[in-house]
């Protein structure tokens, strides 16, 4: 009995240990100055997350690749599990990222949170194409640019780190807000078009 008991408590302490967290490096490009780069990641206990880019002034991430400078100056926004914005973040507040060879500014985005466990969404894109908020299905403002506000001309890459959570995977883009908007309107002229279609079966009219 005592045997079975010990047993019982060393499974119960492996189940309830947390997930170890996990540094995790993404690099890649956009097409144009619009584009939107999703992540979903999954904290398992409490802990503080860190998002941050290197591909404006370039640096050594995560994963110890080395990254060049050069890239677009990011913006990123953080959703939580039901898609509510959380937080957002244009250029490093803090003095953390290191300051671009060539036009001497800290465009890099750097944002530490203390999250619960969940499911969490966190995009990338091009300043100056904020979320829209409060929610990541309206949109994003569409207005973005491979060219920094410092007139420099960039090229279309990032590479962005994903701190101290459980596990997380690079995901589909969403629409510019002007798209979404066509969408929706799309979405409700069909479900009018069939709302009328089946009016029309219940009360044929009569000759």
């Amino acid at each position: 009995m005592k045997r079975l008991t010990l047993a019982f408590t060393a499974a119960a302490a492996a189940f309830s240990s947390p997930a170890l967290a996990a540094d995790l490096s993404f690099v890649g490009n956009f097409a144009d100055g619009n584009d939107v780069q999703l992540f979903n990641f999954v904290v398992g206990a409490p802990s503080t997350v860190t998002l941050r880019s290197w591909s404006y002034a370039g640096g050594v991430n995560a994963q110890g690749a080395t990254i060049d400078r050069g890239g677009f100056d990011p913006i990123l926004a953080l959703f939580d599990g039901n898609g509510f914005q959380i937080g957002q973040n244009d250029d490093d507040q803090t003095g953390t990222v290191a300051a671009d060879a060539v036009t001497g500014e800290q465009f890099d985005v750097f944002l530490q949170r203390v999250l619960g466990p969940g499911n969490y969404t966190v995009s990338i894109q091009a300043y100056s194409n904020f979320a829209i908020g409060p929610n990541l299905s309206d949109g994003f403002e569409g207005d973005g640019s491979l060219t920094d506000v410092t007139g420099d001309v960039r090229n279309n890459n990032w590479a962005f780190d994903i701190l101290g959570v459980e596990s997380a995977t690079q995901v589909g883009s969403v629409p510019e807000a002007s798209t979404w908007a066509m969408m929706i309107m799309g979405i409700g002229f069909v479900g009018f078009t069939m709302r009328r279609k089946a009016a029309q079966v219940m009360s044929p009219n009569v000759a």
